[in-house]
């Protein structure tokens, strides 16, 4: 089992006992929601696009993956990237790391959001 299984089975499982949890996304929408996201960011390990590739996101810390080139806010933001931080960043992402380089606005609705991150969360557990 890698690392990103293991993680992402602690977080659904954190999740799903948390009475402060937010509604579960619907991955289905989550897939549709990604199309967004799928221009720049890969789910395929390895394989960089204008973004990083998203394959084993969660738990990994902003701004680490190896020959991507972040901007220097994004490497010092110290971000570990779970459903929550992701959330908040997707909501707002030049608020959240003022100075990082990626052009897109954010996503307003919750509901997209917590659709993407089910989706991200079911296709990288299943990898």
């Amino acid at each position: 089992m890698t690392r990103t299984r293991i993680f992402i089975g602690a977080l659904v499982a954190a999740l799903a006992i948390s009475s402060h949890a937010k509604a579960a996304g619907d991955a289905a929408k989550g897939e549709k929601v990604f199309r967004k996201c799928a221009a720049c960011h890969s789910l395929e390990a390895g394989k960089i696009k204008v973004g990083p590739p998203l394959d084993d996101l969660f738990g990994r810390k902003s701004g680490s993956i190896e020959g991507f080139r972040y901007s220097k806010a994004m490497k010092s933001a110290g971000i570990v990237w779970t459903p929550d931080t992701l959330d908040r960043y997707l909501a707002a992402p030049r608020e959240v790391v003022p100075g990082n380089r990626m052009p897109f606005p954010g996503l307003s609705k919750e509901r997209d959001r917590a659709d993407l991150i089910a989706f991200l969360l079911k296709t990288l557990a299943a990898r």
